[in-house]
């Protein structure tokens, strides 16, 4: 490293983005809001792109510098966001934090239960916190077996290389 190697970039950094992007992607198939009732709101769409992000952090726990870097390229994402929505400098950092801590405890749940397999669990977790305990009829067993079936899927692929190829929920429902 020369003298002025610590202003490299992270070289996960760009596979890191592309990854999240997928997640994004994914997360925001019309079919999950309009046939699951996942509310279409800020937290609706916070809470499936977490969970979507998830999946892959999951996925890439024997590369730990990958998953590293799609959570930063989410936070990254969300510092963003915010400000584009107008929160003032003073307040974004404060708010991320309390994302970063929401996030944390969901994927934590979510990871336990895809982990067991418990379809249950899962379902449960998803309730609470997607649906923040509204009645939500079948839509939480649903989306549990979506992501299930999505963890399952993203199991057989690379991702590497920033390539990660979620499937079409309706095509799992």
């Amino acid at each position: 490293m020369g003298v002025f190697g610590f202003l490299r970039r992270n070289p996960h950094e760009r596979t890191g983005y592309e990854l999240y992007a997928a997640a994004v992607a994914a997360a925001r198939a019309p079919w999950l809001y309009a046939s699951l009732g996942v509310p279409d709101t800020l937290d609706g769409r916070f809470d499936l792109v977490g969970l979507h992000a998830c999946l892959l952090i999951r996925r890439l726990r024997t590369r730990p510098e990958l998953a590293q870097a799609v959570f930063d390229a989410m936070f990254h994402d969300m510092d963003v966001n915010l400000r584009e929505m107008g929160v003032g400098d003073l307040s974004v950092g404060k708010k991320v934090k309390v994302m970063w801590e929401a996030f944390h405890g969901r994927a934590s749940a979510y990871t336990q239960a895809l982990d067991a397999g418990d379809s249950a669990l899962l379902a449960a977790a998803l309730a609470r916190n997607v649906w923040r305990g509204a009645d939500a009829g079948d839509g939480p067993a649903r989306l549990a077996a979506i992501a299930l079936a999505q963890a399952a899927h993203l199991d057989g692929q690379e991702l590497t290389g920033g390539h990660a190829a979620f499937l079409p929920p309706e095509s799992l429902a």
